[in-house]
């Protein structure tokens, strides 16, 4: 599926690919300004999520594992609010006769296990010498032992 297929909260999920370009390119403005804009379409408020959120998460994951992406540590935190969301999930609890929120359940759900389908990266980012990126993923490990 094309990525013009499908939808981020802004409509068209067309300019993920170009903001992912953006905070791969190195250039740590460039990555900051494209990642605040990829968390508004994938992950707004923090905690909605869209049909975008679990395709585009692998590619977060692929990201945070390169040395060279200025944002490692802001991409894990971006992480545990997609998997600690529950908006979706929540509201149609709440009031089940509403049956337009199946969809969103079930992208919430999606894009929980694509973060967890990642996790296996967590060991080597223990590793690593930076407090900050260390710190994020311990926060984001305690969220996905929940």
């Amino acid at each position: 599926m094309a990525w013009s297929d499908i939808e981020d909260s802004t409509g068209s999920a067309a300019a993920i690919p170009y903001l992912l370009a953006a905070i791969a390119s190195g250039e740590e403005a460039a990555a900051q300004d494209a990642l605040e804009r990829l968390r508004h379409r994938i992950c707004r408020y923090g905690f909605v999520v869209g049909q975008a959120t679990a395709v585009t998460v692998p590619f977060l994951w692929d990201l945070v594992r390169r040395p060279q992406t200025t944002c490692r540590a802001q991409i894990l935190r971006l992480l545990r609010n997609i998997a600690d969301a529950r908006q979706w999930e929540t509201t149609a609890a709440a009031y089940p006769k509403l049956r337009r929120h199946g969809h969103h359940v079930e992208w919430e759900s999606a894009a929980r296990r694509a973060v967890r389908g990642g996790r296996g990266a967590i060991p080597g980012l223990l590793a690593e010498r930076d407090v900050e990126l260390v710190d994020a993923t311990k926060a984001l490990a305690s969220t996905l032992a929940d």
